[in-house]
């Protein structure tokens, strides 16, 4: 009984399409990352461009310059971003994505067809008055008795299955199975039939038909059509594609009726052949067009050309064929060995040297046609074509160079997506995903030319979209003509494109490797809680993670009895009768230290009850106390300090009375607060400051206005909408995308009034509904009369972003201290003169950030109180603090959703910006032990895509293996590529074939580096022999002497030698051992090397290695034996004992202390074994079925049970356990395999974790409690990170029962069903072990996401659960990892 729960979403980009999904103008890009879908629009910024380039995560801006030569250097440009609008998890993942233009959708844009890996397709719009995906209609093809299918077919999981769409949305084709094809037909507008132009006369559609259209499906009845009946050669089929410019839904497919490969290229070459069929969808029928035989075997992709060039691309391993609508073609050989493998007809650009395997192509220009490629090393180049008239008679493929863009991209695309107006995003499974912008010069000097007489100082983006517009509307038949048979004749020159990067979606995908510092501080920023070996080639690096915000702390002092802390900048005024105008004081407003604040007011408590406040002066990260001014420091405790009148008032909100002050604080006002009818004095509760109002809520739940005037006095606003009601909370709300000031309050039955500071007599918006915390919060939402009421502790509204976009949220604080976050959006959309609250509604965004539960609730540090704050402009972040006992931030990137992110250390009293000259836009803030730390966040950092503090650090080679020295070192195995040549000394070859290619493949050499901590750099390397490349490197406490018994922290480095599939592997395994040397000048990190203590060959590569046994001695898995060795002092291994596994071993794991050894491998299965001392020995106890393909595994113990947790390659984990009693078992001989659960991606590494401080609340006794909690965290390719928690009979009851709720209860995106996506395949096969599994793993995504459920939901909910909200939330805190990381359970 375990629990799976996803603490880091997918990040590698699979597929990407763009498509007007939010409306009909709209332009947006939709990424699907495995199983989580994201939707993005863009938007258009302004970048400084810098000298030297760069590519620092906060400043994705290009590191190349895009203008022409002839054109002055800027120092800013047009960029474009990536602004995430909404995400969403799937249950599914995702092979295709199609755009479709479907009748009536509710946004009157796109819509989107997504298919999956089971034969599933989903056709979603989008929804928006719910801000939300909308599944229109979902279309299942695994069926076994559809037709084509035979019970000796391939399964689905095991075949290429992919989605193919008209570009004219008549139809969609899913390919799937060996070679069937559903076609899924979607219906027309029936427009007027007359003689007009039918695109002049699209608006004038008939009333029935428009009627009719409402009422139908935009779908027609789908089929299946096997290939087979098509044509009956189509046995082989190789990719196909809709082509473009037909009347009829049209496609081309590249099939064979043998299968092709590499090795039967004697015998089978040639023997792939390109069909064009057009298909008859009322009659389900097809025509053949025209057929193309005699391709080349490698060809593996048909690309669609549009106009002007048309036809389509088949584009091979060695070779591009163009063939166009008559069937004519035309090819480019791009290396030497397309002559061997084709007699084909191609033109040769054989010195080019490339490799077009897993490249990707996209169209960049409409004029003229061009492709860009991107090989699978991410190098750019260009494909452009010479035509005859309207005939294409040439290929040409033009490499870019380094300075133009050619080399910006470190690793293969995944997909490709033409955003338009010179934008293209390039998805990677390999590393970062990155939107570019290019240049043409073709395109610059028509331009220049249009624009002569033109003011030039108009804004370019205008420009551009004038010129977008005029080519929409005007860019026809007549146009393009003269295009083709002028501009296009010939190629284009080389040099015409310039690429540059405009924004960056960060990627710690495919995780090779982790090292894991749980609980565990250090100086070094580089060093996090996890550290991941990340990316593929030159992408590669180490990225590190932190479940907390850890901050670059620059100063510290220690304030003591302090409880609050303010930071002030304020201005003098100027001269009543001298205004300067606009622009004029430009040097004044440059001055460096124009915003830097001045002063820092501290509130304490003194021994003796009373209450004063400390004043001091800011000079960087110094602070002195002053006495200057009037500020009030005896009397009374100050609650609340900030600046109005355009920064020239400080006002200080003290407990009865609000006092102003200059910028020199000298006294200006006094406001005391009484009440109006009585005059009694009242107690201020809180304050918010929006320039220029100030509200102050009172302690009768009264509410006063304040408005600073021209002269910085502050008056009374009359307020009529207020009076008569008690509210809880109140905050003012001024946004950066509006100039109005609105103020958010809080009734006491928990309903949402919002009032605009111009019409304060009645609110401009009511939401009554918020204390049920609905999904999507409106203003006419009604709920049941049943329905239950959460308790709302506090409101804030405020904006979340970063310099590049901020965007209004809600952030509700509830009793227990959870965070809800709502997102504004308007539907219907208003008009810019419109009050922002029209049509404003609220959408209800997911987090899994759990707060921290205190257990003891008498200590000091529990009673600080937990309250929002508005922060703006933290290293360019708008974001919001929670003070408290759960201190944390709420951050948003760009491309992000907001992240609730904890602030490491002890609870926080207060928090305030902080921005002087050593301390650049930070932050300071006052925790539980009375200490002030100045600090700002760590550089280079992002939060918002992972919910995780990631800082990814290049190494620009792919990490093989990581292992860290605990002297502070990361050993890294990477490798560097070289050229591959024959050996003449070699003796295992007779004769050797002379070698004249000069296209020589390409293999890699290990290259073993020293990486020091703190200063991040490489002190040491060590490179391998020819050919020999790294496959695991461990870190072990090994016995150095057989005689002293001396035990080292030594590094094992097991490696492969590779001669070619003809020679059998041979294997390495080298320690070294850390010691310390003269430092080289200047750099003191280098006085560590490494120094080879043993090196032995064996057969077989050394694939595994892992410490066994008590005595110091390590077990490694050479070819197909695990063997125990010793280090002996004279460099040798001795071997002690063996275990022959008749497989290649690919992971070992031990149980620390106990001698048990689990051994996977890709056929057999798991190995359980057990090693003894005395004598040595190694005894096989269990072992799985064979038909296991383990790809790694852990151990799993948990309440005297033993189970061992595998992934295997088709995405699943497989729980088995070690029962002799079980009958079944027969007698321990045979692991039991207990449930298998589908993860959707593929696994990397399986880590077994310790939790001594979190356990899930129990029954048993207290005895039993005593014991740790382990978990295991599983790493991915696709960037996932997850963990595998085993839980007690009543724990699983409890969460199983929820989780079941829950399946029911939230709403899944493409109406997609959690519960079968979770149950693996390997459930229904039968065995020796069926029906042993008679539990499954609950799905703790589920249960993360328990936040999106309304506060009715959650009561239901806890009802079935059968125990309250702070029980469920402990559970929550264990199965996220937060007795792992976060540092919740380190001792104080």
């Amino acid at each position: 009984m375990q629990c799976y729960t996803e603490i880091c979403p997918p990040t590698a980009v699979s597929h990407a399409i763009n498509l007007p999904f939010l409306g009909a103008r709209a332009n947006n890009l939709v990424v699907a990352k495995n199983s989580l879908l994201q939707v993005f629009e863009l938007k258009s910024t302004t970048t400084e461009v810098t000298s030297g380039g760069g590519n620092e995560w906060d400043n994705a801006a290009a590191n190349l310059d895009t203008e022409a030569a002839d054109v002055p250097l800027q120092r800013t440009e047009n960029t474009a971003r990536l602004v995430l609008v909404g995400e969403f998890p799937l249950a599914g993942t995702v092979i295709s994505l199609a755009r479709i233009k479907a009748l009536n959708t509710k946004s009157r844009g796109e819509a989107l067809l997504v298919a999956f890996r089971d034969a599933k397709l989903s056709l979603v719009e989008w929804d928006p008055e719910t801000y939300n995906l909308h599944t229109i209609s979902i279309h299942y093809y695994e069926n076994p008795d559809l037709p084509g299918i035979a019970p000796w077919s391939p399964d689905l999981k095991d075949t290429y299955n992919f989605l193919t769409a008209d570009p004219s949305s008549r139809c969609a084709a899913l390919k799937f199975g060996a070679h069937n094809l559903a076609i899924l037909p979607f219906r027309q507008p029936d427009l007027v039939e007359d003689d007009y132009d039918s695109d002049a006369e699209a608006p004038k559609e008939s009333k029935t038909a428009q009627d009719d259209g409402e009422n139908k499906t935009p779908y027609a009845s789908s089929f299946v059509l096997p290939l087979t009946n098509l044509d009956p050669t189509l046995t082989h089929p190789v990719h196909l594609a809709f082509l473009h410019e037909y009347r009829e839904a049209t496609f081309g497919v590249v099939a064979a009726s043998k299968a092709t490969a590499p090795s039967l290229l004697a015998h089978r070459k040639d023997i792939l052949t390109y069909s064009v069929f057009t298909l008859d969808l009322e009659q389900k029928a097809s025509t053949t067009l025209l057929s193309v035989s005699g391709l080349p075997y490698d060809i593996t992709r048909v690309v669609p050309l549009p106009s002007p060039i048309g036809g389509a691309l088949l584009v091979g391993g060695n070779e591009i064929i163009h063939v166009d609508q008559g069937g004519k073609t035309n090819g480019v050989a791009v290396n030497e060995f397309a002559k061997a493998c084709t007699s084909f007809p191609l033109s040769d650009q054989s010195e080019l040297a490339l490799r077009l395997e897993g490249c990707t192509m996209e169209v960049l220009s409409q004029d003229t046609g061009d492709v860009l490629m991107v090989l699978n090393d991410g190098q750019f180049m260009i494909l452009t074509f010479t035509l005859d008239g309207r005939t294409v008679s040439g290929l040409t493929v033009q490499p870019v160079a380094a300075d133009q863009g050619g080399r910006i991209l470190k690793s293969s695309a995944s997909c490709t997506s033409n955003l338009g107006r010179g934008r293209l995003f390039i998805g990677s499974e390999d590393g970062e995903s990155v939107m570019l912008g290019w240049t043409s010069t073709s395109h610059q000097l028509r331009r220049k030319q249009s624009n002569v007489g033109t003011d030039g100082d108009e804004n370019t983006s205008d420009e551009e979209d004038i010129d977008d517009m005029e080519d929409d509307l005007y860019n026809d038949t007549a146009p393009a003509a003269k295009k083709i048979t002028a501009a296009v004749s010939e190629p284009t020159a080389p040099g015409t494109y310039t690429f540059r990067i405009h924004d960056v979606l960060p990627s710690i995908a495919p995780i090779r490797d982790a090292i894991i510092h749980p609980n565990k501080d250090t100086e070094s920023l580089n060093r996090g809680e996890i550290m991941l070996s990340v990316g593929r080639g030159a992408a590669g690096g180490i990225a590190a993670l932190h479940r907390e915000l850890h901050p670059v702390s620059v100063a510290t002092t220690k304030l003591p009895s302090a409880h609050g802390i303010w930071a002030v900048h304020a201005r003098k005024q100027a001269p009543g009768e001298v205004t300067a105008a606009f622009g004029e004081d430009t040097e004044a407003n440059m001055a460096t230290d124009v915003d830097y604040d001045q002063y820092l007011v501290v509130s304490k408590n003194g021994e003796d009850g009373s209450e004063s406040t400390v004043v001091y002066q800011v000079n960087g990260d110094q602070l002195t106390e002053t006495d200057k001014g009037d500020f009030e420091r005896e009397e009374g405790s100050t609650l609340f300090v900030g600046v109005l009148a355009a920064g020239t008032k400080v006002v200080q909100v003290m407990r009865t009375e609000v006092r102003t002050y200059d910028s020199e604080l000298n006294m200006d006002q006094i406001l005391p607060m009484e009440d109006e009818a009585s005059g009694d004095e009242l107690n201020v509760i809180t304050a918010s400051f929006a320039d220029p109002y100030l509200l102050v809520l009172r302690h009768d739940s009264s509410v006063k206005i304040f408005k600073a005037t021209g002269d910085g006095e502050l008056e009374d606003v009359e307020a009529s909408g207020f009076s008569g009601m008690q509210w809880l909370s109140a905050s003012l709300f001024k946004s950066a995308s509006f100039t109005q000031v609105f103020a958010f309050l809080l009734t006491s039955e928990g309903a949402l009034r919002v009032f605009a500071m111009s019409e304060l007599e009645k609110p401009c918006y009511v939401a009554e509904a918020l204390c049920f915390l609905p999904p999507v919060l409106t203003m006419d939402f009604v709920p049941r009369r049943s329905a239950a009421k959460a308790t709302i502790t506090e409101i804030l509204a405020a904006d979340l972003g970063d310099a590049t976009t901020k965007s209004p949220h809600l952030i509700v604080r509830t009793s227990s201290d959870n965070l809800v976050i709502y997102k504004a959006f308007h539907c219907p959309s208003r008009s810019p003169s419109d009050l922002w609250t029209k049509n404003l509604r609220w959408v209800k965004l997911s987090q899994q950030h759990v707060p921290r539960y205190m257990e003891d609730t008498s200590s000091e540090e529990s009673s600080i109180e937990s309250t929002l704050s508005a922060v703006d402009n933290i290293c360019g972040y708008s974001t919001v603090f929670q003070r408290g006992t759960s201190p944390a931030f709420i951050f948003k990137e760009s491309s992000s959703a907001p992240r609730v992110i904890g602030l490491s250390g002890r609870p926080v009293k207060g928090l305030t910006s902080f921005h002087t000259s050593s301390c650049q836009r930070g932050f300071a803030y006052l925790d539980a032990t009375d200490t002030l730390r100045i600090s700002r966040l760590p550089p280079q950092t992002h939060y918002g895509h992972l919910g995780w503090a990631t800082r990814r650090m290049p190494l620009d080679s792919e990490v093989h293996a990581l292992a860290y020295h605990p002297t502070g070192l990361y050993i890294v195995g990477t490798g560097q590529a070289e050229e591959y040549q024959l050996d003449p000394t070699e003796t295992y070859h007779y004769d050797l074939p002379k070698e004249d290619v000069s296209f020589k493949p390409r293999i890699e050499r290990g290259v073993i580096k020293l990486l020091d901590e703190k200063s991040w750099t490489i002190i040491d390397t060590h490179t391998l022999d020819a050919q020999e490349v790294v496959l695991s490197i461990e870190t072990l406490n090994l016995e150095v002497s057989e005689n002293t018994h001396q035990r080292k922290d030594v590094i094992a480095v097991g490696t492969a030698i590779v001669h070619g599939e003809d020679l059998a592997t041979k294997g390495c395994i080298r320690i070294f051992e850390v010691i310390t040397v003269v430092p080289e000048p200047d750099r003191p990190e280098t006085n560590k090397r490494l120094k080879l203590i043993a090196k032995d060959e064996v057969k077989g590569a050394v694939s595994a290695i892992s410490e066994v046994g008590t005595q110091g001695f390590l077990i490694m898995a050479q070819g197909q034996k695990c063997m125990v060795r010793g280090l002996k002092e004279d460099g040798t291994l001795l071997p002690v004992a063996f275990m022959d596994m008749q497989c290649y071993v690919n992971d070992i794991k031990n149980l620390p202390g106990t001698g048990m050894l689990a051994m996977s491998d890709a056929y057999r299965g798991v190995w359980f074994a057990g090693y003894t001392e005395e004598p040595y020995k190694m005894s096989l106890f269990s072992r799985s079925k064979h038909t296991l393909e383990a790809q790694s595994l852990s151990f799993l113990p948990f309440d005297q049970t033993l189970h061992i947790v595998v992934a295997d390659a088709d995405m699943n984990l497989q729980v088995l356990q070690f029962d002799p009693d079980n009958p079944k078992s027969e007698a321990g001989s045979r692991l039991l395999q207990k449930s298998t659960f589908h993860t959707a991606h593929f696994p990397s590494t399986m880590h077994l974790l310790s939790s001594t401080t979190l356990h899930i609340p129990d029954s048993s006794p207290p005895q039993q409690q005593q014991q740790p909690l382990h978990q295991i965290l599983q790493t991915t390719q696709s960037g996932t990170l997850a963990l595998i928690t085993p839980l007690s009979e009543d724990a699983y009851r409890r969460l199983s029962t929820l989780a079941a709720f829950l399946s029911h209860t939230l709403v899944y995106a493409c109406s997609l069903n959690p519960v079968a996506f979770r149950t693996g395949t390997a459930a229904d096969e039968g065995g020796w072990d069926a029906g042993t599994g008679a539990r499954g793993v609950v799905d703790g995504g589920l249960l993360m996401r328990w936040g999106e459920v309304s506060e009715r939901g959650r009561r239901d909910g806890l009802a079935k659960y059968g125990g309250g909200e702070w029980g469920f939330g402990v559970e929550r805190e264990v199965l996220g990892g937060w007795g792992v990381f976060g540092g919740r359970g380190r001792s104080p």
